[in-house]
C-alpha cells in the first residue's frame, strides 16, 4: 500500500520534551524508568564496544548493574576478552536500545575498575548458582564440552554447599565515565530527534547540541 500520509499530520519535529534537558543523567534515569515499564526483557541490557590490540572493534551485550553521575557500571571476569581489551585500552562505547520506546542512548568515555568493596557488595547480591558459575567459568577460553562445564559447576557447588560463596579474585567490574552521551528518539520519515551532551572531563559542565538525524 502506498503511504500517502501527510507530514503535517505527524508528531512535530520539536516536541519540547527531552530536547529541553540541560544535563544527561536525570534524562537517562527517566528514560530507563520508562524502559523498565515497557521492555519485556532486560531493560538494563547494553551493547559494550571495546577494541582489541589490532584495533579491531569488539561488541557484546552486557547488563548495566548501576549508574550515577560517576558513570555506568557492569561486571565480568577480568581475564575475559573484554577484560583484557579494557586493561590494554581503557576506553569504551555503550549503546542502550529500547525498541518498544523507539529510543536509543549512545555513550562513550574512559573506563576504570570498580573498587574491591563495590565488586564484593554486588557479588553478594547475585543468586548462589550465578556465584558458583562465576567460579566455574573460564570466561572466553575454549570449552571442550558442555559436560565439562557442568562438571566444573558441580565441583564448585559441592565445595560451597554450606555458607556464602566468596567473590572469585578474577571477577570484578568496570565503570564507564562518559564524555559524550547522545539521546536518539524515533520520528516519522526518519526526521529523528538527536541530542548530544559533551564534556571535556568528569566533573566539567556539559554542553548540548542538537544533531541532524
Amino acid at each position: 500500500m502506498t503511504d500517502t500520509t501527510s507530514m503535517k499530520h505527524q508528531t512535530p519535529l520539536t516536541s519540547g520534551d527531552f530536547t529541553a534537558a540541560d544535563e544527561p543523567f536525570a534524562l537517562f534515569e527517566a528514560w530507563l524508568n520508562e524502559a523498565i515499564k515497557s521492555e519485556p526483557n532486560d531493560p538494563n541490557a547494553m551493547a559494550l564496544a571495546t577494541v582489541d590490540p589490532d584495533g579491531l572493534p569488539d561488541v557484546r551485550m552486557v547488563l548495566m548493574k548501576g549508574f550515577d553521575t560517576d558513570g555506568f557500571v557492569f561486571y565480568s571476569h577480568i581475564a575475559s576478552q573484554k577484560g583484557r581489551e579494557l586493561a590494554a585500552n581503557p576506553k569504551a562505547a555503550l549503546l542502550f536500545h529500547w525498541k518498544s520506546l523507539r529510543r536509543q542512548v549512545r555513550i562513550r568515555g574512559n573506563v576504570t575498575p570498580v573498587t574491591d568493596a563495590e565488586a564484593d557488595a554486588y557479588f553478594a547480591t547475585r543468586p548462589k548458582q550465578a556465584q558458583i558459575g562465576a567460579w566455574a567459568s573460564k570466561q572466553s577460553e575454549a570449552l571442550e564440552s558442555r559436560f565439562a562445564f557442568e562438571q566444573a559447576i558441580a565441583k564448585v557447588a559441592a565445595k560451597h554447599i554450606i555458607g556464602e560463596v566468596p567473590r572469585p579474585p578474577g571477577w570484578s567490574g568496570w565503570r564507564i565515565t562518559p564524555s559524550r552521551i547522545e539521546f536518539w528518539h524515533d520520528r516519522p520519515f526518519r526526521l529523528h530527534d538527536r541530542i548530544e551532551f559533551r564534556r571535556d572531563a568528569a566533573g566539567q559542565p556539559w554542553s548540548k547540541t542538537r544533531m541532524y538525524p
